[in-house]
């Protein structure tokens, strides 16, 4: 077959003599194909110049933003604080008109609450640009202890206490406590501060004073009265079974004494005098 095919080739031109057409040798003219040379893979510059170009210009406009007054607390609130100043706040927070907007909510709750531990919650709102609002809950008041120099301190429903602000001391609406002085009465204090959190609010406000007034038998043992004219003798263990019986007693009974320990017991003052005056 080699032999039958002759190319020749002049200038890209390729003959071909094919015997198959007749006497005369008729020549067949084909262009040939040149190869393609290999080429290595264009390197795509422009396209990373231009990623280049963006990442500059975001980290450009990343510290011209951190570096405005935009990206700064330009106004800051706390609402519900009553037992801490704004002040207080604000220095247990960390936070000041001027801070960096962008913070943890989680950190700063947990530096106000580890500074303050009557504050029960802390919520946050944030609007920008600057906006930041702080709502504190407080624990509720359950008492008030008044101190040998004078000062009143609050007695909260967690076992907590806080010295009350001056203005605050002039509305007593809580229950006073009275001769907590004993080595062993801050420990009975906290106990009877978490046992009138669950006390009814008509049933609380009616309570004046909680003495405290140990026995070899009761250490916990108090004596309760009321607005109303009572006197109740029970422990700080006790009160919060024996709620249900206070109550019943206080809105049906005339003032006297009742008595909840082991055994519950009543008596109006006016038997009370006859059992006196019979001795």
């Amino acid at each position: 077959m080699s032999s039958l095919i002759r190319p020749l080739q002049a200038e890209g031109i390729r003959h071909i003599i094919n015997p198959r057409k007749g006497k005369g040798w008729e020549r067949l003219q084909v262009r040939a194909i040149p190869t393609l040379p290999t080429q290595p893979p264009k390197k795509r510059k422009s396209k990373r110049v231009i990623w280049i170009i963006v990442l500059l210009c975001l980290v450009l406009l990343g510290v011209l933003f951190f570096r405005s007054p935009i990206s700064k607390i330009t106004d800051l609130r706390f609402i519900g604080n009553t037992m801490a100043s704004e002040k207080q706040l604000s220095e247990a927070s960390g936070l000041t008109t001027g801070s960096p907007y962008f913070f943890s909510q989680e950190e700063v709750a947990g530096a106000i609450q580890a500074k303050y531990p009557f504050i029960q919650s802390v919520q946050m709102e944030k609007h920008f640009p600057g906006k930041v609002t702080i709502y504190v809950k407080e624990f509720g008041t359950v008492a008030y202890e008044l101190q040998t120099d004078g000062q009143v301190l609050a007695c909260l429903e967690n076992g907590s206490t806080v010295i009350l602000k001056q203005e605050k001391q002039l509305v007593l609406e809580k229950p006073l406590l009275t001769n907590w002085t004993d080595a062993n009465a801050e420990a009975v204090k906290k106990q009877l501060s978490v046992a009138l959190a669950s006390i009814p609010e008509g049933l609380l406000a009616d309570i004046s004073e909680i003495k405290y007034d140990p026995s070899d038998s009761f250490n916990d043992r108090v004596k309760i009265y009321t607005r109303s004219g009572f006197e109740v003798i029970t422990t700080v263990s006790l009160l919060p079974d024996k709620i249900a019986y206070l109550s019943g007693i206080v809105e049906t009974q005339e003032p006297g004494r009742i008595t909840m320990l082991q055994a519950d017991s009543y008596i109006s003052y006016t038997n009370l005098l006859k059992e006196n005056d019979g001795e």
